[in-house]
């Protein structure tokens, strides 16, 4: 069986679960369980901390998993990323006192507190840069207020929580993160079809089928306006003079694209969510 390990929880948790349950894999009843076999899907399902993921996918002890593209670099030992999930997305900056640092380079020999020690450690040797790491496990932002830290490296969303604590941002991005689908080293068996199905759940919420009615002499124009991710399909009505357009399109801004239709005459403009795919 594929062993695949599941963030039990924490921001990933609920998302990663509602995604290989839309992609048809069985999930937990109880969110006390820490094992779930889908012996229908030939997979065992194994709910860890999120930060843990990563260590137990690279040392082998699992096939695949689902963590934060932070979480991976975190740790020394890295398993492959194999697939942006497209949910859970942080930037990852510096921040500290206003006017205290402008670069990176004003970080050398200076004490930075983070949660995720090896991968700032790891973007500071990168960029030749030697400083202290203070490793801590949550509410960074207190850290240099408290005296543990001169700067801080932590997941920045609004910048709100920074702000209350006195920070700024400065200097380059460590690192955009999202969810990933990673795997440990070399060939793993039954990758491929998890991969294909986690692609069809990705795609089925990025986009909508599209149908509408339209004077056959409009097509070219309508296919200009709603192109599809390949072509329109074009069927014939009763009518000769009309025809049926189905079209596959990003969910995104599809409402500005059922009202361009509608001006040049499209008609019967329906929206239909796409549950499942492969492409």
């Amino acid at each position: 069986m594929l062993r695949i390990a599941v963030p039990n929880k924490g921001s990933l948790a609920e998302t990663a679960a509602e995604m290989l349950a839309e992609a048809g894999y069985a999930g937990r009843r109880d969110s006390k369980t820490l094992h779930v076999i889908d012996a229908a899907n030939d997979v065992e399902f194994f709910f860890l901390r999120p930060r843990d993921i990563a260590t137990y996918v690279a040392s082998g002890a699992l096939d695949v998993g689902i963590t934060g593209r932070d979480l991976l670099r975190d740790v020394p030992q890295q398993a492959r990323e194999i697939e942006a999930l497209g949910f859970a997305q942080s930037t990852f900056r510096f921040a500290a006192p206003p006017g205290r640092f402008e670069g990176i380079q004003d970080l050398a020999g200076i004490r930075i507190a983070s949660a995720y020690p090896g991968l700032v450690d790891a973007f500071l040797r990168e960029n030749g840069v030697e400083a202290t790491l203070v490793p801590l496990d949550g509410a960074v932002e207190s850290a240099v207020q408290l005296g543990v830290a001169d700067a801080i490296a932590d997941v920045v969303e609004t910048g709100t929580t920074l702000r209350q604590a006195g920070l700024e941002i400065f200097g380059p991005v460590i690192i955009e993160s999202e969810a990933v689908l990673i795997s440990r080293p070399g060939d793993v068996e039954g990758t491929e079809r998890l991969l294909r199905r986690v692609r069809g759940v990705i795609v089925a919420r990025r986009y909508v089928l599209l149908d509408f009615d339209l004077p056959a002499n409009l097509v070219e124009r309508a296919a200009t306006i709603a192109p599809g991710r390949e072509s329109p399909t074009i069927s014939p009505l009763q009518d000769p003079e009309w025809v049926a357009v189905r079209v596959m399109l990003p969910r995104k801004g599809i409402n500005q694209v059922m009202d361009d239709l509608y001006s040049i005459g499209a008609r019967a403009l329906l929206v239909t969510a796409i549950h499942a795919a492969r492409l």
